[in-house]
This record gives structure tokens, sequence and C-alpha cells, in this order.
């Protein structure tokens, strides 16, 4: 197909032009592929007649939280951070002009490599790669984490101060607006949370959701590029660490709740290894960590309450749910089974049983 191609979400004349413009070597026409949509930003595949490959990233169709999916903010986090040793993709550029495309999006080139969301995809790489993976993830981590926000322009990204405080506040807005009935394990859960803020220090870039499976690898392991910053802000590191962790699925694990599975095959690290090796690189004390995991558990639990709220109202559609839970849709019970499992992992997390499920 060429321009006369239909793609829900994008102008594809407009969009053309647009990429011509920026891109003199482009050889028309494009072709636009849907890579992820639903929940978050969606992002597209563009390919030209050459074989040339870039990245359209742009907000969810119809209603949507401007601030959850502001294009320009996530473009300016990645601009800023291309002066750095944090890997990101290169930018092409950024339209605010809504009469181009109906909302803004902007275009970055397309990184090949490996994202090692399931079991096959992570499969696909040796057992020396699966163990740099690890390595390579937690390296990359303490890098963001090391960013001077105020020399490379992102000091004014978000409040320094009280994350953990305004972290609780906004998921628990969020949980008591979308909450259907009593949820006990829950209600402990949000109240030992708050009950144990533990205190900052020093304010350090929040990607906000940093796993494995929104970085792109290359063959031997190391992160190529990392995805994903829609959630970026300012606060307290360890809780990047924490919802790391979360998503580090082990093989004995006996608490899954539809999270990606890659990392339980076998030859990747374990948990305590990457929590060990955060703490050589970074000099931070990572004693409280259970916290931070608890607090990630909690989060994935009022994000799934949300889509649990927004399915049986019958406003999202199978896709948005699959990308949401990692799960097949077809049974409503799933999203409250979902729910009080990871309210008893973070319950677990705090009483320093990781992957496991309390009581």
């Amino acid at each position: 197909m060429g321009e006369s191609q239909t793609v829900s979400g994008v102008d594809v004349e407009n969009v053309t032009r647009w990429m011509r413009d920026r891109v003199p070597s482009m050889a028309p026409p494009l072709r636009f592929d849907l890579i992820t949509g639903g929940l978050s930003n969606i992002s597209y595949r563009v390919t030209d007649g050459n074989g040339t490959r870039w990245v359209l990233r742009r907000p969810p169709l119809g209603h949507v939280l401007a601030t959850a999916h502001d294009m320009s903010r996530e473009f300016k986090i990645i601009d800023a951070l291309a002066t750095t040793k944090v890997p990101v993709p290169p930018l092409v550029g950024l339209c605010t002009d809504d009469s181009v495309n109906g909302a803004p999006f902007y275009v970055m080139d397309f990184i090949d490599g490996v994202i090692a969301r399931d079991r096959t995809s992570a499969e696909s790489l040796s057992l020396d790669a699966r163990r740099r993976s690890g390595q390579s993830l937690v390296e990359v981590l303490a890098a963001i984490h090391a960013v001077d926000v105020d020399a490379c322009g992102l000091g004014d990204l978000g409040r320094k101060e009280a994350y953990v405080e305004r972290q609780i506040s906004r998921w628990t807005r969020q949980w008591e607006a979308t909450r259907d009935g009593d949820v006990p394990v829950m209600e402990e859960l949000s109240a030992r949370l708050a009950a144990a803020i533990p205190e900052q220090g020093p304010a350090t870039i929040v990607h906000g959701d940093y796993r494995l499976d929104n970085c792109i690898l290359d063959s031997d392991g190391s992160v190529a590029s990392v995805l994903d910053w829609e959630l970026c802000t300012l606060g307290n590191p360890l809780a990047d660490v924490g919802l790391m962790l979360v998503y580090w699925v082990e093989a004995g694990d006996s608490i899954r709740a539809g999270l990606p599975d890659g990392t339980a095959a076998d030859g990747f690290a374990t948990r305590a290894e990457l929590l060990a090796r955060y703490s050589e690189i970074t000099g931070r004390d990572v004693g409280n960590i259970g916290y931070f995991i608890a607090l990630g558990y909690w989060k994935l639990a009022c994000i799934l309450q949300g889509v649990m709220v927004r399915y049986r109202a019958g406003a999202m559609i199978s896709e948005a749910v699959s990308e949401a839970t990692g799960s097949d849709a077809s049974q409503d019970n799933m999203f409250a089974d979902q729910v009080v499992a990871l309210g008893r992992a973070g319950l677990a997390a705090l009483d320093g049983e990781l992957g496991s499920s309390h009581g």
C-alpha cells in the first residue's frame, strides 16, 4: 500500500509531507504499522520505499488527559537525555500543529533489537546475553539517576520533593474513583504504605515505568535504547528500582498477576543480584527496597482496577486490555483476581518476601 493506505490515528498524506520536509532523503510512499496502542501513547512503525524505518508517537485516540499524554514533554525529555549517557533514540522532530494529524506527535529513529517481553522473545537471546541484559538494565538505570537535571534542562520537569507522598495521593484518588466494592487486601496495603513513607534524599529523574520490556536490547543483551518516557518526572530513584524488580519475574515466583514473564527464562540474573549491582554502582542504601516494591505492586493494582471498571463499562477494546494485563480479556473475573493478587504481593514485599503472596 502507498499513500492510499488508511491508518487510524495517522493522516498519511499530511504526515508524509511533514516527514519529507524534515528528512529530504525519505523515499515515499510511507507505510504506517501499529506497534502499540490502547491505554498509553500510540506508536507506529513508519517505513519508506527504501526500507528506512522510524517510529511515530501520538496520544491515544479519543478523550485523554492532556498531562498524561503530553507529546511536547516526552519529546523534551528524550531530546535532553540525548546529551547524556542514557541511550535514547535519535529524534526527527515534534509537531504541535493539530491540523497536520489531529493531535501532536513526534518522530524518532527506529532502533533494531530485541524487546524481551515474553519467554519466546527472551529465549531468542543467548544465555550470555540474558545475563548481560540484567547488568545493562541496572547500569542504564544508574545512568538515568546520575543525570544532572538542571544541567540538561530538565530541572523544571516536576517537583523534586515529596515524590512518594504525591504518588500515594494521586493513586489513592484513582483507587477511590474506580473502586466498586471492598478489597480488604488493598485497604491494608494502602494504609501500611501511607503510614511508613520513607524520607527522600536528593531528587533524580524517575522514569516511572522502567523495566526490561521498555528497553530495546542489542544481540549481546546490552540496552540499546530506553523507551516510554511518558510517566517520567523528578523524585525518589528507588521508586524506579522497586518497579523494575516488580517486573523482573523469577521462575520460582508464586505471584505473577499477568506480569511479563520473559525474565523467568534460564540465564537471567536474580532480583537480588540486580539490587546488589544497583547499590554497588550508585552507593545508595537499598535496605528499604521492599517498600518501593510494594508501592509498585500497589500502583499496578490501582491501574488495573481502573482498567477493570472501564472494561465492565464497555469503554475499552480487547487490545487495550491485553496490553495492560498481559492476558486475554475474555473473563471479567480476571481483573478482580489480579488486583487482589497484586495487593497480596505488595503486602509480602513489605514483609520482605519478594515474588510471593501474602497470607
